[in-house]
């Protein structure tokens, strides 16, 4: 019913542009007609907005995909290169959190695994959402940094890297068949910055999928069956894109496309030093504003990208 009720309401979008696009051109045959130049003018910038929403609108047709329109499970790793990739993958989840705000997704951090001087090691987010997942996706892969580090005493320049990965939540049991022989489920205490308890019971939670390896912590929720739930919704999810990734590169190797490894999908550069850029590799799309793109001012970048996978 979701879903048909979705439909409806896109297809009543599009009426209502057309109808839109009609009066409009009426009104400048008329304004034409009448020599009328106030009217000429109203009609130019009633043309002017109806093109930004149709552009808005052509978007939809970019998250058109079988999982586009669910909610997220949105998680970001440090690379290689200590704190200061700690420190930017910290950076990264703050860009995101506030991107979310700003679009009026709802976003709770799952798990967060703190660095040992700054920074986060991991984190792992849920994003709810209308297109949550379809939006998220075209943050997948290797996002890189290049500043004057705060953590070095020369003040030299260096490059990190933190890896950011995006799956689709499960709607479905019959989507992901997990057999409960196959779980590893172990408990412990939650920590928090510094690797402190900060609970005296066991409530954190580790599941350990046997056949694929795959682990799952979740330590954020109080006690620790909503930590269970929570670790298995994130593991269907993983295990949901692992087989959406198995088919990508079944396709691909029938097209003969070379598939990189995740670690090598560098995607998008944020140089704030010697000059100030963020660049996205796949589309070409860059910037000079690179503070209101940390800031989450990321609509530009994500748009980019939909547009250049349209009809993908």
């Amino acid at each position: 019913m979701r879903r048909l009720a979705e439909a409806r309401e896109q297809a009543d979008a599009w009426r209502a542009v057309e109808a839109r696009a009609h009066d409009l051109l009426q009104l400048s045959e008329l304004a034409q007609t009448e020599a009328d130049a106030d009217l000429s003018a109203a009609v130019a910038s009633d043309t002017d907005a109806l093109a930004a929403s149709l552009e808005e609108m052509e978007l939809t047709l970019a998250l058109s995909g079988e999982y586009d329109r669910r909610d997220a499970i949105f998680a970001i790793h440090a690379g290689a290169g200590g704190t200061d990739s700690q420190d930017w993958a910290e950076m990264l989840l703050r860009m995101y959190l506030r991107w979310c705000d700003k679009r009026g997704f709802a976003s709770a951090v799952i798990d967060l695994m703190p660095g040992e001087e700054a920074g986060i090691k991991s984190a792992t987010v849920e994003v709810r959402g209308r297109n949550a997942y379809g939006y998220l996706r075209s943050e997948r892969g290797v996002h890189r940094l290049v500043r004057i580090s705060p953590y070095d005493s020369s003040k030299s320049r260096h490059t990190s890297f933190a890896l950011a990965e995006v799956m689709p939540e499960v709607e479905d049991n019959t989507e992901v068949s997990v057999n409960p022989d196959d779980l590893r489920i172990d408990v412990f205490r939650a920590s928090g910055h510094g690797g402190q308890n900060v609970q005296k019971n066991s409530t954190a939670v580790r599941i350990t999928h046997l056949p694929t390896n795959i682990t799952v912590v979740c330590q954020n929720e109080r006690s620790q069956g909503r930590n269970k739930d929570m670790a298995l919704k994130v593991l269907e999810s993983r295990l949901l894109e692992k087989e959406l990734e198995r088919k990508a590169e079944e396709q691909a190797r029938l097209k003969g496309q070379h598939v990189s490894a995740e670690w090598g999908n560098q995607i998008r550069s944020y140089v704030l030093h010697p000059y100030k850029m963020v660049k996205d590799h796949r589309t070409g799309f860059e910037t000079s504003d690179a503070e209101a793109v940390l800031d989450g001012d990321l609509d530009e970048l994500v748009n980019a990208y939909l547009k250049e996978t349209m009809g993908d």
